[in-house]
């Protein structure tokens, strides 16, 4: 039978009731349009960030919200990734794996001398990462001269990719970044942007933010130096991290270097990489 649950917005009373039919469906259309599989357990989260869409909506529950997105509007399907997917992030976040691309990466890159340098962020978020790296290649500039340097950044939230394409970000983000880096890289508010931050200019030209689905199609054609693929398997299955890396290992040649999460892992994934240090990986030869 199934059982409805009323589950407690934070700040208010429950005015909402959500099934186990409802949630399994939701469930199901998670997966389907982000390829997270989504356990029993984030029920109160799913709650919590959908109930938002049904007030501005102005549905009377989410059986109505799931007919919405059923007719597979665009408008709501991506307000509906927006609300599901999860956006943590920091500037030099696993510091390592930039430690690793300035000291070992961009120097074994640059002798190979193809004359170009291509660095895919494909989980962006509201932008610290490719920043992060963006810092990195104007601090090794001068090793990296002569060559079309571009970072690509992208995330399947709209809405964040608009913060880290604005590149404005609030001032005590930057407590962790040594100071050195934070005077010259950004520059500080005044008048009613007071408190926050701008990045500067040379880093934002380095990046171009777009949207992606990692589960759709990808335009892009490679081949990328470098992808950071940070945070974001570790809400996949084993068959959909399988076949994300595959087709990653068709855009890059072999020596060329992905990064994990802190918590992922190649192991028993794939075999197109070779693990060369705690979460960092080297594209071996096929």
């Amino acid at each position: 039978m199934d059982q409805p649950v009323a589950a407690a917005p934070v700040g208010g009373p429950s005015d909402f009731v959500l099934s186990d039919r409802e949630f399994t469906r939701i469930r199901e259309l998670v997966r389907e349009h982000t390829g997270i599989a989504l356990s029993e357990a984030k029920r109160q989260l799913v709650y919590g960030r959908l109930v938002r869409r049904l007030r501005a909506l102005r549905l009377s529950g989410f059986a109505d919200y799931l007919m919405l997105l059923e007719q597979a509007d665009p408008v709501e399907l991506e307000e509906f990734t927006n609300a599901i997917t999860t956006n943590l992030t920091a500037f030099f976040r696993e510091p390592h794996h930039f430690d690793y691309l300035a000291g070992q990466a961009l120097p074994a890159i640059a002798a190979r001398g193809t004359g170009r340098l291509r660095i895919w962020s494909c989980a962006c978020s509201t932008g610290e990462e490719p920043y992060s790296i963006a810092i990195v290649l104007r601090e090794q500039r001068s090793l990296l001269a002569g060559l079309d340097v571009r970072i690509l950044a992208t995330d399947l939230d709209s809405n964040v990719l608009a913060t880290g394409a604005a590149g404005v970000y609030p001032a005590d983000r930057l407590q962790t970044m040594a100071s050195a880096r934070a005077s010259s890289f950004f520059r500080a508010g005044t008048g009613s942007q007071a408190g926050r931050v701008r990045v500067d200019p040379a880093l934002r030209e380095l990046i171009t933010f777009k949207q992606l689905n990692l589960m759709h199609d990808w335009p892009m054609r490679g081949p990328f130096d470098v992808i950071f693929c940070r945070n974001v398997v570790i809400y996949f299955d084993k068959a959909t991290q399988r076949a994300l890396f595959e087709r990653m290992a068709l855009l890059q040649r072999p020596g060329d270097l992905l990064f994990l999460g802190h918590s992922e892992s190649l192991y028993r994934v794939t075999e197109r990489y070779q693990l060369l240090g705690h979460t960092m990986y080297r594209r071996v030869e096929d």
